[in-house]
């Protein structure tokens, strides 16, 4: 016991939970602000794609760039980039208010194109069935689109958050706060590996359970 008191002699647990406030709070309020924006996005994209209800090439096209080009930027880059911007629109670039905006920019066309997978996979038989009924547009994308594609929706949540979490740790760079500041600070800059190790822990603790919880509400939601 003494031995394991010694190792973790550099643990602040006070410090601790209030960084795992901060990483809570800046994924819950990126994630609400990613699906917000990321759900139509991705059911833009699924509509104006190749042989869909509202076939427009040269709109897909343009989306479909602005979402690659922003899926293959770096975040940390991001994180750079968009100080300005976030300076602009929250008053600081640091703490949890001035990550919160790149996060949301940098998950929303990852989760966009999940959306638009989620889709795809639609039968495209029920989407038939609808529109032969008279539906409108809005009636089949709230009605026969959407509930079709919510297990593959709610698998693109999960999966999304998840990515923020690592992303909030990259956030910490930047003095964004949260459990990856902690660890960089502490344990990568004055080598305490016991606050390392219990950052890692808990980031690991906290994907297991989003993953667990995202697994059940697939299952719940399939009606496979």
């Amino acid at each position: 016991m003494e031995v394991l008191m010694s190792f973790f002699a550099n643990i602040d647990w006070s410090e601790i939970w209030l960084a795992t406030g901060d990483t809570m709070t800046m994924l819950f309020g990126s994630l609400f602000f990613t699906v917000l924006l990321g759900l139509p996005l991705g059911v833009l994209l699924f509509l104006c794609s190749p042989r869909q209800l509202f076939e427009q090439k040269g709109l897909y096209a343009l989306l479909s760039l602005s979402v690659n080009i922003l899926r293959s930027l770096p975040f940390i880059i991001l994180l750079i980039v968009m100080i300005p911007f976030t300076v602009l629109i929250t008053g600081t670039s640091l703490g949890v208010a001035g990550a919160i905006p790149p996060l949301v920019v940098g998950a929303t066309p990852f989760f966009a194109r999940l959306v638009e997978t989620a889709l795809r996979e639609v039968d495209r038989g029920i989407i038939e069935a609808t529109q032969s009924m008279g539906a409108s547009t809005r009636q089949i994308i709230t009605h026969a689109l959407l509930p079709e594609a919510r297990p593959g929706i709610f698998a693109a949540i999960t999966v999304t958050a998840i990515t923020l979490v690592s992303y909030t740790a990259m956030a910490g760079v930047v003095g964004a706060g949260g459990l990856g500041d902690l660890a960089i600070r502490f344990g990568y800059q004055r080598f305490q590996t016991d606050v390392m190790v219990v950052t890692v822990v808990l980031l690991l603790i906290l994907v297991q359970i989003l993953q667990t919880v995202g697994d059940k509400l697939v299952v719940h939601f399939s009606r496979k």
